[in-house]
């Protein structure tokens, strides 16, 4: 896999002028009414850390509104195509800098807010979440990212996702998994190559795309045996 510094010069020095050029971040300090209609799926992320579920799934997250990127069905979601249209620079920040609750990002002249949620269910139901907020369900694009703190070094671990429709997905700025084609999510559907979860802060980012049909995401770490790892702190913050 590659990571972002083999992505187009281009496409980086793009994403850091947008953002040298963007105004500080607006910060949300309380949860506001839209992640209150989030319910059953969501509810506004704690202020503490949280650890993974007894199977190990991560359940915080910061979820960006979703994106337009008309498509008027899955078929054409090609490893060429997906990997193009989630590179391609959106945002200040995008899939380099963490973001926080409560900012802001103009795509398109169309503003979008980062909610930090926590799931109520094993997987994050990206389609409820647009749907609960009002926004575009179908022919979109979702980022996600959150923060993972371990306890030691850990070698030899992988990330296991599964995504309605395809997806990419980084940690620490590297490029770890990608899910391509039309596809229905699935745990653990797709397993990536071993990496090393540093001690202290990892940040997963994660980017779905979606034509018609419902949306959502898993994700968990597994060990070289396949087992849960679940001795994680998850901050989303």
């Amino acid at each position: 896999m590659t990571s972002l510094k083999a992505m187009s010069p281009a496409l980086i020095a793009a994403a850091l002028a947008m953002g040298s050029a963007s105004p500080a971040p607006s910060m949300a300090a309380a949860p506001t009414a839209s992640d209150t209609a989030l319910a059953p799926y969501f509810v506004p992320a704690g202020k503490g850390p949280m650890a993974p579920d007894e199977d190990g799934f991560i359940r915080r997250w910061l979820l960006l509104e979703p994106i337009a990127k008309p498509n008027r069905t899955n078929s054409g979601f090609t490893g060429m195509y997906v990997r193009q249209a989630l590179t391609t620079p959106y945002f200040p920040g995008q899939l380099i800098r963490l973001p926080r609750a409560g900012e802001k990002v103009t795509v398109a002249g169309t503003p979008l807010a980062w909610h930090a949620l926590e799931t109520t269910g094993f997987d994050v139901k990206l389609f409820n979440f647009a749907q609960s907020l009002g926004k575009t369900k179908y022919g979109v694009i979702f980022y996600a990212a959150t923060v993972i703190d371990s306890p030691r070094e850990r070698p030899n671990v992988r990330l296991a996702i599964g995504s309605n429709s395809a997806s990419m997905w980084w940690v620490n700025g590297e490029e770890t998994a990608g899910l391509f084609n039309d596809r229905r999510m699935v745990m653990d559907d797709v397993v990536s190559r071993r990496i090393t979860l540093k001690k202290g802060r990892n940040v997963i980012w994660g980017a779905v795309i979606n034509g018609p049909g419902l949306s959502d995401f898993c994700v968990r770490f597994i060990d070289e045996r396949g087992k849960a790892v679940t001795d994680l702190s998850v901050s989303a913050l």
